[in-house]
């Protein structure tokens, strides 16, 4: 028999990038409350960063970044950009995870808005 394990509706058929998107929208909703206008900015999950050069790879010393942020221009919308893998690999649970994708959202916001990052949650850095 060939089939999924478990209904749809059951958590368990969510894949793993579903649950870190679904991390990722509470961090945001989270945040909305006191900063509406986040609802003017895309928020996105991506795999990996991707190499700066293009015929050229570069490679260098310093730590894979977790998140970004692309400055709104030329019509299109500011955009946060969480980086699933490399949060996956520095987290072992659900809750970790959800830690650290809280982290990563705040510190991107804050650089978005020129503010700290307690500025932006008051509670940042507390775990």
């Amino acid at each position: 028999m060939r089939g999924p394990i478990a209904p749809p509706q059951v958590p368990l058929a969510a894949s793993r990038a579903d649950v870190f998107a679904d991390l990722v929208q509470d961090s945001v909703e989270r945040l909305e409350r006191r900063w509406p206008q986040l609802a003017d900015i895309d928020f996105l999950v991506l795999e990996v960063p991707r190499l700066e050069g293009r015929g050229e790879q570069v490679w260098s010393d310093e730590a894979v970044p977790l998140g970004g942020v692309v400055p709104a221009r030329d019509g299109r919308r500011a955009r946060v950009v969480v980086y699933r893998r490399p949060v996956e690999i520095r987290t072992k649970g659900r809750d970790e995870r959800a830690a650290l994708v809280h982290e990563v959202v705040v510190e991107q916001v804050a650089e978005l808005l020129g503010l700290t990052p307690e500025t932006v949650d008051p509670r940042y850095g507390e775990d």
